[in-house]
């Protein structure tokens, strides 16, 4: 039995809280005996979400057993924590066999000192913060979730259902994890370095209507002929010319945003097709088989095989 403490407070972001607690329940549920989730405030008062929905925890902080995995969510609470929660979390999160934020959670762990020499993330528009206010944190702020040792943290929101399935398939195994998210109506194949964004949404929205028809077809067409010139021509652009607005309106390189339009959709078609590899790699741009696995290495951490072995779900028949 693994008891799961749910810390909250005031302005705590509902979905953090519901999202992960929901998914260990689930997994009780399915395999009896394997958790035992519980909340806590510091008082032990109903606390009230920043939806307006109003939690009562099960008790104080204080009282609460040492839990095996302590859940920090995020929230408009997290701006301004109350001294005492901060002290509460520096006293006994390093107690906990595993700790785990979502969202801006991690702002309350890197306050209390629990993320130092630690690589983690938070809800992009909070990375910058805790990077700034906390700089003996290495924050990464792509990944979905990143998990360092025992301390696992999380983007924004519903992130916090991907940690916890990827903690209940640590624990319990793929089978116990894919009865869950199956029972929630949710996918398990978002990897911890999934970005938090698509490639669309991560890159700026160009201004000029030239630019963003390039982006449109770069989407659109991730097996055509890509290179700066070829965008160039299609914007009516000097290559060097079309470079420069291109990376000032957007924020990122031609060559960038290609590399992550062909990486996520050979990705979408791993999950989602039969597709070999072979033909995969032809279709999304990389030519070869070894130039997508080389891609794949690069910003995964695993080959296109190991990926779609991990991420695609099982065939149900």
């Amino acid at each position: 039995m693994r008891t799961v403490l749910v810390v909250l407070f005031d302005a705590v972001q509902s979905l953090d809280v519901t999202g992960p607690t929901e998914v260990f329940a689930g997994a009780e549920t399915c395999r009896a005996g394997s958790y035992r989730v519980r909340t806590a405030s510091l008082d032990g008062a109903p606390v009230r979400t920043s939806s307006g929905l109003t939690l009562v925890p099960d008790g104080t902080l204080a009282e609460a057993p040492a839990p095996h995995t302590l859940l920090v969510p995020g929230g408009r609470g997290t701006r301004r924590p109350d001294p005492r929660l901060t002290d509460w979390l520096r006293e006994h999160g390093s107690r906990a066999d595993r700790l785990v934020s979502v969202c801006t959670g991690a702002l309350l762990l890197a306050g209390a000192g629990l993320l130092d020499g630690r690589r983690a993330t938070t809800h992009w528009a909070y990375c910058d913060r805790l990077a700034r206010d906390h700089p003996a944190v290495r924050v990464d702020p792509d990944p979905i979730y990143v998990r360092d040792g025992r301390v696992s943290t999380s983007a924004g929101v519903t992130s916090g259902i991907d940690l916890a399935l990827a903690l209940v398939e640590d624990d319990l195994g793929r089978e116990a994890a894919l009865t869950v998210a199956r029972h929630l109506v949710v996918f398990l194949r978002r990897p911890g370095n999934q970005a938090q964004f698509s490639a669309q949404l991560a890159a700026q929205t160009a201004r000029r209507e030239p630019l963003r028809e390039v982006q449109q077809w770069i989407t659109e067409r991730p097996g055509e002929d890509l290179r700066v010139e070829a965008l160039a021509a299609r914007a009516g652009l000097s290559p060097r010319h079309f470079a420069r607005a291109f990376q000032s309106e957007t924020g990122v390189t031609p060559g960038r945003y290609v590399d992550r339009v062909r990486l996520e959709h050979a990705r979408r078609l791993l999950e989602d097709t039969p597709d070999g590899v072979a033909e995969i790699s032809r279709a999304c741009g990389y030519g070869t088989p070894e130039a997508m696995r080389r891609a794949f290495l690069r910003a995964l951490g695993a080959a296109p095989a190991e990926y779609r072995r991990r991420f695609r779900p099982a065939p149900t028949h």
